[in-house]
Parts: structure tokens; C-alpha cells; sequence
């Protein structure tokens, strides 16, 4: 039931599965038209076999879903066969052996056991005896006879020289059999290969193009090509290697974006099938589909996060779900901002408040002379008194852009972008309309404040980031219109850092201080005053000092504590400052004193701690 009165009371969800697409009435993005029409190309192409089709795409963009749909119109066809390998499902030599068993497999018993017969020729006694045993024995499996193939192929190194000349011979036999007109072709899909390890992934494309080069066979290779090259997976490759692999691919077909109204649609679809539909308006659609890059995986793992965190969470009993979902939203979309109602920091007050002041005196700023009325004069220069920031001395525009400017200097770095943002206007005042919103508002400040990823981020946040290693983002790949996303952070990068964390109120940072032991930091003292962390410099300076900025009524504690060491020579190492609000005036405060960087959010702390742990080195 939808708490559409502040009643408390709970839709009920449901999660989606991440299972690709694989028949045409599943299909919700339109693929199927291209899957027939690459189907086409490969049923058009059986005498230019062997070749290799790169399925380029970004994680969860479409690419097993397409690959299925086209398996499934080859299937249609007499004399097509295929075969479905994930790569990812293999461990490094192994993938070799894998991908050609699973080819064989495919061929007639009959001219697998020609094939074996032909491998015993001028093989050792016993084990040409062992083979004659196997084929005496009356009809078997094909499994059985493709592990007596294989073990005769790659019984010694040498005999691997032969192997390539052996599954030609095969492959012609099976193809080019008598009742098949024209000959048959077997279309390889190779699934997943980005994701491999770097052995994985050159045992696998060692077995495509020395072993399995034929004619006869075509393969189909779901990966993101950017994750393959130099500089990714294979970054450490020899100019030889990477020659090798620029002949593996003679063609790339890209998956493009869905497009615009149907990837909407199928959010909207999406939503029925979790329930989320019956408390989101749908004038959230738009925010979801910009927001996932458009990336249907993304959506799904979204949409199951929300779910999972709003019947998990306890924070949220009491609360309904209408509520819920878009606190979820919120703090999902608007991260920086959530924070910060979350956590303001020491005397920020209440951030929704201040953006909703903010805002009005924005409008009252820009609206031009001929709209200003005199009470909202006085609540422009309340506000700039408020920031002991010189107001406007008349509101003529250009007086009141320039004030405005003074002002923004002192309020959260994000506001102004916000302030023209209309996805997050109406997120936020449909928050504030509902009954309950101001209870709710004092459970999020009231709730846990240890900064690190909560449920919601682990769920989703976290899942997605990995997958961005293999979408190559930080390579240099440019999804259509894929917001910046933060890339996985190596597990162990940090090589025994020794830092010194000063912060008045050390648990709020006790989760991230985990992780940094985690990640290979050899210490991490706490100091809650200036006192403490001069006595910690003193025993045994820190590779880098983590601070806050503001501590009780010093709204700049941090800034002048770093000054003073500077200043005195105590400390020359790294800066980083933690912080629960970023205003422009705080980010070139910050420059000043050669500060790696100040923030807000922990993922940017971590990579900030990565960057002082490489300046060390």
C-alpha cells in the first residue's frame, strides 16, 4: 500500500534480475533490429570465414542481451551452429583449453572419432593403444571422445605445432559434409572477455587466432575494446603482444545508447516491476535516464539498491515509502548535498534551509530592477548579513550579479549548479510537501554519522564503480552521455603510509579509517586538538595529515593549525582536508596552504590519500 498520506505505511517491492536478453519478445530496447541485421552479415559472410566481431560496448550496456538475440536468429537458420563461451567463467590456460573443447563439442561424433583416429597415427604405443580402446568401445558421448582428441592434441609440447592443422581438417570435414548446401558455419560467442584477468584473456585470444582460425568458424567477442588496449588490461603488454592482439578483431560493430524514449519507456517498465512506480512521480524518469548514462544494467542495480536499502534500512521505520525512495534519490543523485544534510559540520545549520534562502535571494538577485519589491530587499540583505558578506549597494543588475558572486563564495561550492537544476528543485520540494518530511529530515541528522558508503552506496555505488573498471572510464572512453563515474580503488595501494587524522570528532571517520588500514596505510593516529597532533608530529612525523576545518566556534581551525606548521617548519608532508561542507572561499584557502585537495565525499578523500601514497613513492 503507497503511504501517500504520511501514514507510515509500505508499498511492497520487488527486485529485478540482470539475466540478458535472449528471445525477441524480452527484447525492450529495440536490439532486436540489429541483432537480425548482424545476423545477416554473418550468414552473408560463411565464405569469408574465419573472422572476428568485435561487440563493443561499456558494462551493462546491451552486449550479452544482443549477442543472445542474434544467437537466437542464427538458430533459425539449417546448417548455423553455435556456441556460447564466457570467458569470464575460465582461469587463465585453462580459457585455452575451454574454448576449444567447447568448439569441438559442437562437431558430428563421426568426424570426431575420424579425427581421433587420425591423431593416433604417430602417437606412442600405449597410448595409441588407449585410443583404439576408446574407439573399439561402441558409441560414446562426444565429451568422452573430445577429452580423448584433446589429450592426444596436447600430449606433448611439440604435437601442440599440429593441433591448429588437426582442427582445420575437422572443421573442413564437418563443415563441407555432403547433405549440407552450402556448407555450414559455427559462430562462436565469446562473452565477457574484459572482465578476464590478463592470462585469461591471451590464452583466449591465443585459442581464436592460432588454434581456431579456420574456415568454418566465425566468432562474435562481447568486450569493451577500450578495456583491452594498451592502456588497460593488457598495459603492460610487449610491442610484440600488442601487435598480436590489433589482428585479433577484423571488425567492431559498437552498441549504441538506447535511445531516448524507449530507454524511458523501459525505465518506466523497470519500475512497474519493482513497485517504485506507485511512489515516484514520473517526472523522475528523465533524472534516472541521464543520471544511468543510459545503461540498463545501471538502472536495474539502482532500482534493486533503492528497494533493498528502503525494506532493510531500520533508519527508515516509521517513515513511508513514498518518503523513503526519494530521501533515496536524494542521496544517491545529489550526494554532496545529502552530506551535508546528513552531516553539516560544526555551526552549518540547516543546509535545506540555507539552499531555500539561497534560492530566493538568487531569484531576487537576478530578477532585474523593475521586479524588485521592498520586502524581499530585506531578505537579500538579511541573508548577506547572515555571511558577513558586503551587500549590493542598489539592486541594478549588474551591482546585484556581482554581489551575488561575493556571496557564493561562502556557500556550499554545489549551490548555484543546483539552483538551476530542476530534477533536483522538484526532488526536493516534493520532499519538503510530504507530511512527515520534517521528522524525517531530523532522523537523517540524527542518524549515524561515520562517512563511510552507506547500505544504499554499498549496494549500488560500490557495484557500479567496479564496473566502470571494464566500461574504461578512466581510460579515456567516452560513453554517450555517461555521467563521470569513479572508478574502482585498488585494494592494496597504499605501501604502509603513515598519516595523522585530526578531527574533533574522530568516530564520525571510523569506518574510512578502516578502509585505509585496509588498503595498506601502516598507521593512522587520531589527534582531537591541536595539542594531540603536535605531540604526534613531534614522536614521528606522518607521511600525510588528514584534517578538518572547522572545530567547536573556530570555523577555520584546520586552515590555521596547517598555516602554523608551515609556517614553523613542523610539518612539510601532505595535506588533505576532510571536511562536511566545500565552499569556494575554503577550496582557494586550501590552495594556498598546497593542500592536495579538500572534500567532502570519501571516495574522493580515499583517491587523494592514493595520490599522497604515489608522491611518496
Amino acid at each position: 500500500m503507497t503511504d501517500s498520506e504520511g501514514s507510515g505505511e509500505w508499498t511492497t517491492f520487488s527486485l529485478l534480475n540482470d539475466e540478458p536478453v535472449a528471445a525477441e519478445p524480452d527484447d525492450q530496447l529495440g536490439a532486436g533490429l540489429a541483432a537480425k541485421r548482424l545476423a545477416g552479415l554473418l550468414l552473408a559472410s560463411r565464405a569469408s570465414t574465419p573472422f572476428t566481431l568485435a561487440v563493443d560496448a561499456g558494462w551493462g550496456m546491451g552486449k550479452s542481451s544482443l549477442m543472445r538475440l542474434v544467437d537466437a536468429e542464427l538458430q533459425k537458420e539449417p546448417g548455423v551452429h553455435t556456441v556460447w563461451y564466457n570467458a569470464w567463467t575460465s582461469t587463465g590456460a585453462d580459457a585455452l583449453e575451454g574454448l576449444i573443447k567447447s568448439v569441438l563439442m559442437r562437431f558430428d561424433r563421426r568426424v570426431l572419432r575420424r579425427g581421433l583416429q587420425r591423431a593416433t597415427d604417430q602417437r606412442a604405443l600405449i597410448r595409441a593403444a588407449r585410443a583404439l580402446l576408446v574407439l573399439l568401445a561402441g558409441p560414446l558421448g562426444v565429451s568422452r571422445l573430445v577429452d580423448e582428441l584433446w589429450s592426444n592434441l596436447s600430449a606433448k609440447p611439440e604435437a601442440r605445432n599440429d593441433m591448429r592443422d588437426a582442427i582445420k581438417d575437422l572443421t573442413q570435414e564437418w563443415a563441407e559434409t555432403g547433405e549440407f548446401t552450402p556448407r555450414r558455419m559455427l559462430v562462436v560467442f565469446i562473452d565477457d572477455l574484459d572482465r578476464c584477468s590478463e592470462e585469461t584473456l591471451l590464452a583466449v585470444c591465443e585459442a581464436v587466432k592460432v588454434y581456431l582460425d579456420v574456415p568454418g568458424l566465425a566468432f562474435a567477442i562481447g568486450c569493451d575494446r577500450s578495456a583491452l588496449g594498451p592502456n588497460g588490461l593488457l598495459r603492460d603488454l610487449s610491442p610484440a603482444g600488442a601487435a598480436f592482439m590489433e589482428k585479433i578483431f577484423q571488425t567492431s560493430y559498437r552498441v549504441p545508447a538506447a535511445d531516448g524514449r524507449d530507454f524511458e519507456a523501459y525505465i518506466r517498465r523497470c519500475m512497474r516491476a519493482t513497485g517504485i512506480h506507485r511512489v515516484v512521480d514520473d517526472e523522475l524518469v528523465p533524472l534516472l535516464a541521464e543520471r544511468s548514462g543510459r545503461n540498463p544494467r545501471r538502472v536495474k542495480r539502482l532500482l534493486n539498491g533503492f528497494v533493498l536499502e528502503a525494506t532493510l534500512n531500520p533508519m527508515w521505520a516509521g517513515f513511508g515509502s513514498e518518503a523513503v525512495i526519494r530521501t533515496l534519490l536524494l542521496q544517491y543523485f545529489y550526494a554532496d548535498f545529502y552530506r551535508m544534510m546528513a552531516d553539516p559540520g560544526p555551526g552549518a545549520g540547516d543546509v535545506v534551509a540555507e539552499f531555500r534562502r539561497y534560492r530566493e535571494a538568487r531569484r531576487i538577485l537576478l530578477a532585474g530592477p523593475g521586479v524588485v519589491k521592498t520586502g524581499n530587499d530585506k531578505k537579500v540583505w538579511r541573508l548577506f548579513e547572515e555571511y558577513e558578506v558586503a551587500p549590493p549597494g542598489s539592486l541594478d543588475q549588474d551591482t546585484s550579479v556581482a554581489a551575488l558572486a561575493r556571496l557564493e563564495q561562502y556557500l556550499p561550492s554545489g549551490f548555484p549548479a543546483l539552483a538551476t537544476d530542476q530534477a533536483f528543485i522538484s526532488l526536493l520540494d516534493e520532499l519538503l510537501r510530504l507530511p512527515r518530511s520534517p521528522e524525517l529530515l531530523t532522523a537523517i541528522r540524527s542518524g549515524p554519522k561515520d562517512r563511510v558508503p552507506s547500505t544504499l552506496s554499498q549496494l549500488v555505488d560500490v557495484e557500479m564503480d567496479m564496473a566502470e573498471e571494464y566500461a574504461g572510464l578512466e581510460r579515456g572512453a567516452t560513453p554517450s552521455r555517461q555521467p563521470p563515474a569513479r572508478p574502482p580503488l585498488p585494494p592494496t595501494r597504499l605501501g604502509g603510509l603513515r598519516i595523522l587524522w585530526v578531527d574533533d570528532h574522530p568516530d564520525n571517520n571510523a569506518g574510512l579509517v578502516g578502509l585505509l588500514m585496509e588498503r595498506g596505510a601502516g598507521e593512522v593516529d587520531i589527534a582531537r586538538n591541536q595539542e594531540e597532533a603536535d605531540r604526534a608530529i613531534a614522536a614521528r612525523p606522518p607521511d600525510l595529515l588528514i584534517s578538518d576545518v572547522s572545530r567547536g566556534s573556530a570555523a577555520e581551525a584546520g586552515f590555521t593549525y596547517v598555516e602554523r606548521l608551515s609556517r614553523e617548519g613542523r610539518y612539510r608532508g601532505e595535506v588533505v582536508f576532510f571536511t562536511g561542507r566545500v565552499t569556494p572561499a575554503r577550496e582557494a584557502r586550501a590552495r594556498e596552504l598546497n593542500a592536495l585537495g579538500i572534500t567532502t565525499d570519501p571516495y574522493q578523500l580515499l583517491r587523494l590519500v592514493d595520490e599522497a601514497a604515489d608522491r611518496r613513492q
